[in-house]
């Protein structure tokens, strides 16, 4: 993302924040970035383009961020406090970005960009699934499927922190990580270590 195009993603970011997506307005978002209409219609044909284009741009910003805990490759019980400590992080680092992508994943029009988040979410489970298997194979992992094994690292810290965003739970959100990692690691390891 470069210029005009970056203001109107990084406006439209705070428009939805602030309004919601039914709220935000395409002028809000362009007055907020500087932009005129013209440079608004030159990137993207509508508001649930800008928002779909947003969407899968925060969601490979978080893919690299949990990519980039398991590379070069931890060993397994390393590797689950790296990857549910850097989902916290990224959350509590990245509210609004955060928000947006739980919201938005639930909206009625998020099969719009369906296939490329099914893309996006496909090479981040690739990218575990390299460093996952070979600790399957050693015997420190309990052997499951790919998605089974993500539930288990991300659904208990994706279930606290949308609480977390939408205010229902005040807890410290990286006070948190210890008790989530010692779970997952009860959870996924079978007690080999190499």
């Amino acid at each position: 993302m470069a210029g005009a195009r970056d203001d109107l993603l990084t406006a439209a970011l705070a428009v939805f924040d602030k309004d919601g997506f039914e709220g935000a307005t395409v002028a809000a978002i362009r007055e907020r970035a500087g932009a005129s209409n013209g440079s608004f219609f030159h990137f993207f044909n509508s508001k649930r383009e800008l928002a779909g284009t947003l969407f899968l741009e925060l969601l490979r910003r978080y893919h690299i961020a949990m990519l980039d805990v398991i590379d070069p490759p931890p060993g397994a019980e390393e590797g689950i406090a790296r990857l549910i400590h850097t989902h916290l992080t990224w959350v509590a680092d990245n509210r609004r970005e955060a928000n947006f992508l739980f919201e938005i994943s639930r909206s009625e029009w998020a099969k719009d960009v369906r296939d490329a988040r099914s893309a996006q979410n496909s090479t981040l489970m690739e990218g575990i699934e390299l460093w996952r298997a070979p600790l399957v194979a050693s015997g420190e992992l309990i052997p499951m499927s790919g998605a089974m094994f993500a539930s288990q690292i991300i659904g208990p810290a994706q279930f606290f922190c949308r609480a977390w965003l939408s205010g229902r739970d005040a807890t410290d959100l990286l006070g948190q990580a210890d008790v989530l990692i010692a779970c997952a690691i009860r959870a996924l390891t079978t007690g080999k270590a190499r």
